[in-house]
């Protein structure tokens, strides 16, 4: 009887291991690979010297008083941000209403309808140039637009300021995790009857969600820090203030009138702003991608 079995094949020894493994293009593979990782700790070490350095002076200043009374006078100690914390809520709120939107349909326009168009060359090009452009300018436009129409400085006139300077990070951010939806997905949905509508609405924004979360956190995180855009829009104040319409004190705007002032006690207040500031972030990123997380699965 033939037999018809495979030829056994020989186990690879020591020797020709280590050959493999010590070829060029493996030492090359493993140097790039320490390289790079070697690039990324450089990176992370000021982020978390920053980090260290906030969270160090900022702590001890942290309790129930900093969220829930107003700043003292120049000079006193005591005292906390709660105005200045829900203002920033209120203003950072009114600008994710104003840009998201804005920023998803503009970045669908792109990759899904306009591609390859002159008109989304443009569109792409003017986003990359905004989003380049200095803050206070975001500032001086709302300041032109809002404030002189309205006769007023207010939080919707800061929140207007922070949707310019978030809307490109949106719309750039989202196009990319569109277009990184592979073709094959639009085109089974197309094969099974959708439409281009539901194709977009049902299949490709759901798997670009957390691209588009990536998008709104980093929009929020560079929003979140700006105080001159604030200062010619939601200008300041000094007491409690929820309306709209008027002057508002926003956390970035306290956190620089504290630190340039000689007053220990303010400028520990102005560390323990930065800290809170930080964690509002961080608190939008883990919560977007967890949100993002429950939709996919």
């Amino acid at each position: 009887m033939t037999d018809i079995s495979q030829p056994h094949t020989p186990a690879p020894t020591n020797v020709q291991l280590s050959k493999v493994w010590t070829s060029p293009r493996n030492l090359f593979g493993l140097f790039m690979t320490g390289l790079t990782a070697l690039f990324a700790a450089i990176a992370i070490i000021p982020l978390a010297a920053i980090v260290i350095n906030v969270a160090s002076q900022g702590l001890p200043l942290i309790n129930l008083d900093l969220f829930t009374k107003l700043p003292p006078p120049p000079g006193l100690s005591g005292g906390g941000l709660g105005n200045a914390i829900v203002g920033t809520l209120i203003v950072l709120a009114v600008a994710v209403v104003i840009s998201v939107p804005i920023g998803v349909l503009g970045a669908i326009w792109l990759s899904e309808f306009g591609r390859g168009s002159k008109i989304a060359y443009w569109v792409r090009f003017s986003a990359n140039v905004l989003s380049g452009v200095p803050a206070i300018i975001a500032g001086l436009f709302s300041y032109t637009i809002v404030v002189m129409t309205m006769g007023t400085f207010s939080a919707f006139a800061g929140g207007v300021a922070l949707a310019v300077v978030m809307l490109p990070i949106v719309m750039r951010t989202t196009e990319e995790g569109l277009v990184l939806v592979p073709e094959e997905v639009r085109l089974a949905a197309f094969g099974l009857g959708a439409t281009r509508f539901e194709t977009v609405s049902r299949v490709v924004l759901p798997a670009a969600l957390p691209s588009i979360a990536t998008a709104v956190t980093l929009a929020v995180a560079r929003a979140g820090g700006e105080a001159a855009p604030l200062l010619f829009t939601a200008l300041n104040n000094n007491f409690w203030s929820t309306h709209l319409f008027k002057p508002i004190s926003t956390l970035s705007v306290q956190i620089y009138f504290f630190a340039i002032i000689p007053f220990r006690p303010q400028q520990e207040l102005a560390w323990a702003g930065a800290l809170v500031l930080l964690s509002i972030i961080l608190i939008v990123s883990i919560s977007s991608r967890l949100l993002t997380r429950k939709k996919r699965y």
